[in-house]
């Protein structure tokens, strides 16, 4: 049965880390634990006072002070490992964490699932192939040696690094070793962890190379697993559950994110707000739990994405460059039929395809198999379409030799509407306001993300006002965009009220509309 060594660096808050080690150790797990030497030592002496009882508890025998992005944290890891791997001879894994991490499974779950997968979990991607590293330098990461701290010491950080720009003095990789990157937050097996440490008392090169690059640990473990082990025997995963925000900062955990955690495939979350008490008490207690069930859904990361985009729905205060002059002309007519239920839109245009000369595409922008003539190329695509979405249209009227088209539009598509309203054209909005039932919220959900197939029902109970308050919202902003020709079909409007909408919308006669509108299962889900 797996047996878990966690390797803990801290460097505040003794009372968090004492229940920390008590709470994971109480399952018969370990703990090792580097505390900063920049820290208080008053708060190691509580720490090492609390915990000496404690057999499952051991200390890093050197501490050294730790920076962000230097090799100190990798060194202060690789003590922190050999004091478990010396006191801990039956411990089967290693598992990284800091001290705002906190298991979000039971340890009976953690135990079977690393028992069920004789696999190291580490994130490791080309350093120089993939997208992992979003913004700053990359490659100089490597080639030039920093022994400056860039935030403590930003000038003499840049100072010497641009000294070595300027005079070249670039610096070979170890020739075996393909650089690879990801989390620092990892769970290896023991045998690896031995391979580790016999390389390097062997190659101390390859340390010395990495404790001169900048924000090692984020390369030097992952680039030495996939070194020492088979490829298969490696999942390129974390199992610690961590989100950043669009700024780049890791999304802090509260409260009410209880049953959000438990659902994510994960064994751990990071990162865990100070003040969330009540979170931290059941987090600990579940640890120690047995026969829990877990109904993985892993809508998490979707769900913090959709949560956090509402505010930003429609901002936005220039035009694109590539639309500035691309106007549609005065004399031509634009009808947006603008509908969050897609199959309602798509049967409407039937309808109006069917009773009028007037030519209908369906979700041009938000639906990549849209059905669309050819127009060169730019129509292949629906980052293309969104990109020139005024030449596509341009190229539509041409084609279709109309100066009235119809285009369906998703209501979270607000800066195309816009777009449309400030071209010249003349622009018609028809708004569909549909009901939404919770069976519908709940299929939408799942849909988009926000929810899996092992979502629990209290988790979509809570889900679904926040999604009918997102389409509410997407409404009010519609009819905020100060344009006159806006128009309101209403699925609990008598049908002959909607048949008169049609006709102003479209600018069509009363039996036109009321042939358009005599389809008895237009708004049926």
């Amino acid at each position: 049965m797996a047996k878990i060594a966690y390797i803990l660096l801290c460097h505040k808050d003794p009372d968090a880390i004492i229940a920390q080690a008590s709470q994971l150790t109480a399952a018969g797990d370990c703990m090792a634990i580097h505390f900063d030497a920049r820290a208080n030592d008053t708060d190691y002496t509580q720490i090492r006072d609390a915990l000496k009882d404690n057999r499952n508890v051991a200390f890093a025998t050197k501490r050294i002070k730790c920076g962000w992005g230097e090799w100190s944290l990798v060194q202060a890891t690789l003590h922190a490992l050999q004091a478990a791997v010396d006191q801990f001879p039956r411990v089967t894994h290693f598992y990284m964490l800091s001290g705002d991490c906190m298991a979000i499974k039971t340890a009976e779950y953690v135990h079977s699932f690393l028992d069920e997968r004789d696999m190291d979990f580490i994130e490791s991607h080309d350093f120089f192939e993939s997208n992992w590293i979003k913004t700053g330098m990359k490659e100089d990461r490597l080639i030039y040696r920093h022994y400056f701290n860039e935030r403590n010491q930003p000038r003499l950080f840049y100072a010497a690094y641009e000294m070595q720009k300027r005079f070249g003095l670039t610096r070979g990789i170890p020739a075996d070793l393909q650089v690879k990157i990801g989390s620092q937050w990892w769970c290896l097996r023991r045998r690896t962890v031995e391979m580790i440490l016999d390389f390097l008392r062997q190659r101390r090169d390859v340390v010395r190379f990495f404790s001169t690059t900048w924000i090692p640990d984020e390369t030097f473990f992952q680039t030495l697993v996939r070194h020492l082990v088979p490829k298969q025997e490696i999942e390129n995963r974390t199992l610690t559950f961590l989100m950043f925000s669009d700024y780049g900062m890791p999304v802090t955990f509260y409260n009410d994110h209880y049953d959000m955690l438990l659902g994510q495939n994960y064994l751990f979350a990071r990162k865990i707000s100070p003040e969330a008490h009540e979170l931290k008490e059941r987090l600990g207690q579940l640890y120690a739990s047995e026969g829990v069930t877990f109904h993985i859904s892993d809508e998490g990361r979707n769900l913090y994405h959709f949560l956090a985009g509402r505010g930003r729905v429609g901002r936005r205060f220039a035009q694109r460059f590539w639309e500035v002059g691309n106007t549609l002309g005065p004399e031509r007519q634009a009808f947006l039929i603008v509908c969050k239920k897609w199959h309602v839109a798509k049967r409407l245009v039937d309808q109006i395809t069917s009773e009028t000369p007037i030519p209908c595409i369906e979700y041009i922008y938000d639906e990549q198999d849209t059905p669309l003539p050819d127009l060169g190329g730019i129509e292949t695509t629906l980052i293309k379409r969104s990109r020139h979405r005024r030449a596509v249209a341009r190229m539509l009227f041409d084609y279709f030799q109309s100066d009235r088209l119809v285009l369906c539009i998703d209501p979270a598509n607000l800066d195309v509407i816009q777009d449309f309203c400030a071209d010249q054209a003349q622009t018609r909005v028809l708004e569909i306001e549909c009901t939404y039932s919770d069976e519908y919220l709940t299929g939408h959900a799942y849909r988009v993300g926000l929810a899996g197939q092992n979502s629990s029902q209290d988790s979509l109970a809570r889900l679904l006002p926040t999604l009918r308050n997102a389409l509410a919202y997407e409404s009010e902003l519609i009819r905020s965009t100060q344009n006159d020709g806006l128009f309101h079909l209403r699925e609990a409007a008598e049908r002959s009220e909607n048949e008169v909408i049609i006709a102003e919308f479209l600018g069509i006669s009363a039996d036109k509309a009321k042939a358009i509108m005599q389809l008895d299962y237009l708004f049926a889900d």
